[in-house]
């Protein structure tokens, strides 16, 4: 159960478990703009006055949220460095275009 005021675990789960491509646009702004609402009242509401439910389903969320973000980085650095691979490869492949034709300075 949750605390008042907060969403509750059910509503949560529910949420959690309908596809995306199932949902209105509307039912996605409005979980969207609960769950923001649920973070914010979970920030400002002291640990100790929560319930220990309540204190377990926030530490779930907030553990869910840094995986999330972790991986959000993951992912940037490995697009960073297949760019940067990318790059390389085009300035050899450059380079080596430049060398076979006559016109590069490594004659």
């Amino acid at each position: 159960m949750s605390d008042t005021g907060r969403e509750s675990f059910a509503d949560k789960a529910q949420k959690n478990l309908t596809p995306e491509s199932q949902k209105s646009t509307t039912d996605k702004v409005s979980d969207s703009a609960s769950g923001i609402a649920d973070k914010a009242a979970g920030a400002v509401q002291p640990n100790d006055q929560k319930s220990s439910t309540q204190q377990a389903g926030d530490k779930a969320r907030s553990g869910a949220d840094s995986a999330s973000d972790s991986s959000k980085s993951y992912l940037d650095s490995a697009k960073d460095t297949a760019s940067s691979v990318t790059d390389s490869v085009s300035n050899a492949l450059g380079q080596a275009a430049d060398y076979v034709s006559g016109s590069g300075n490594n004659k």
